[in-house]
């Protein structure tokens, strides 16, 4: 009998050792050490702290600043005009509400922390490192172990909030990923930045990030091993996806103007507990599955994520998942869609999507002329799904199959959008998407 309770022990102790291993693999950590399991529980407090019960309120927000914007260009267009025909230097364009919160000020440079006033949807109130110390990045070098002084990685891994910039254009080539730590700020104004042909990005147990202004792609996987992941701290990591950028329990992330394409896996992910993001002005071309919003359809902590998605261009050669949404809420706003292969939104286990004013154009081939797909699901089942679809642009024969509440759309602030069909208005919103040039003392 002692023998057999002994099996059984040990049989007990063999598969939770096998569950720790799988979740441990899942989060990219060869060991769970007091560091992590201390940011783990912390970043499980963020979610509930910066998840919204009413994301109407979120919704509404957004619209209402889209609409003031519209109303400011239409106003104002003819004097516009006339300032063109007259001045060879057009007045600069903050096409949109996010934009138009510092893209006009001469003075960028100078008031660089500025730019954490403007985020909008669900990443309001991201603010990096507002408030912190410059760091000025002037090597493009990388060492995982003892990070240089004026490198990306070094800068990342600081405790408190810092604004890191870049002292001239560079090529960084990650040997593992970029582990960021709370309250930080890349801002590549100023500089050409590429983060390309090494491993990407992870925002993982953090919070508090906005990732601005910069070029990611050519991500590969990276093996692993021992990292330095924070000021004074060394984690060993497994194997990387191939991630652009990878959020992981992340809360209150904001991803502006970035140019991005061919990584390895997804071009974003946000997965195991994220919350409090918002994705726009970005310009996304030559991927497969593009992001990826819930890693699992039984991780329930995911039903607290919210996301905006807005004033992003997905362009050229991009196949699937602009998003895939498991289990949480996304806000698809104001974004041009000039290519998919397979479909444009997709997801399963009953993820609440609201799209409005999108402009879709589908593929030539008939098969793929819907916009969405539900996975793992038969009809009787997604048609209880809130996907609705309010003032989109279908062309080229698209097509929004919506489901669930026909008043869905309201109940999250659908309702707010003016009359006119802001889906025309697209190509305007999204003109200068992906990373811009900015020159001191002039606007970008």
């Amino acid at each position: 009998m002692a023998i057999s309770k002994n099996r059984s022990f040990s049989l007990f102790l063999l598969c939770l050792s096998l569950v720790v291993n799988i979740q441990t693999l899942q989060a990219y950590i060869a060991e769970y050490d007091d560091y992590w399991r201390e940011r783990e529980l912390q970043a499980k407090e963020n979610l509930e702290k910066a998840y919204n019960p009413n994301p109407e309120e979120v919704t509404k927000h957004f619209n209402d600043h889209v609409a003031r914007t519209l109303m400011e260009f239409d106003t104002n267009a003819t004097r516009r005009g006339m300032l063109q025909k007259t001045n060879k230097r057009a007045p600069c364009e903050g096409t949109n509400p996010i934009d138009q919160c510092w893209r006009c000020d001469p003075n960028w440079e100078r008031n660089r922390q500025r730019l954490a006033d403007c985020a909008l949807g669900f990443g309001r109130g991201t603010t990096g490192g507002k408030g912190g110390p410059i760091y000025v990045v002037t090597n493009p070098s990388d060492d995982v172990i003892e990070p240089k002084p004026g490198t990306l990685r070094h800068a990342v891994i600081q405790q408190g909030p810092l604004w890191i910039i870049f002292a001239r254009s560079m090529i960084i080539t990650l040997k593992e990923e970029l582990l960021m730590t709370n309250d930080k700020t890349i801002d590549g104004r100023g500089a050409n930045v590429h983060v390309c042909y090494g491993a990407g990005i992870t925002v993982q147990y953090a919070k508090n990030v906005i990732i601005h202004n910069i070029h990611i792609h050519h991500i590969i996987p990276k093996n692993g091993g021992i990292v330095k992941d924070g000021a004074t701290h060394f984690g060993l990591r497994t194997r990387s996806d191939g991630d652009g950028i990878s959020l992981f329990g992340a809360t209150n992330v904001w991803l502006d103007h970035l140019s991005m394409y061919k990584c390895s896996d997804g071009i974003v992910d946000a997965i195991m507990g994220c919350t409090a993001i918002t994705i726009s002005n970005c310009h996304f071309t030559d991927h497969n599955d593009v992001f990826l919003f819930g890693a699992s359809d039984n991780f329930v902590a995911d039903k607290k994520m919210q996301i905006t998605v807005a004033f992003n261009h997905f362009g050229k050669k991009l196949v699937q998942r602009m998003p895939r949404v498991r289990l949480g809420f996304v806000h698809v706003v104001n974004n041009e869609y000039t290519y998919w292969l397979m479909y444009a939104i997709g997801g399963s286990s009953n993820p609440t999507i609201i799209s409005q004013g999108n402009r879709y154009r589908a593929p030539h081939n008939l098969a793929a002329k819907e916009v969405c797909k539900r996975e793992y699901a038969m009809p009787e089942e997604w048609k209880n799904w809130d996907w609705r679809s309010e003032g989109d642009l279908m062309l080229n024969g698209a097509t929004f199959i919506e489901s669930g509440d026909p008043n869905a759309s309201k109940k999250y602030g659908a309702d707010q959008i003016l009359a006119f069909k802001p889906a025309h208005k697209v190509p305007f919103l999204v003109k200068w998407s992906g990373t811009l040039i900015c020159v001191p003392s002039k606007p970008c």
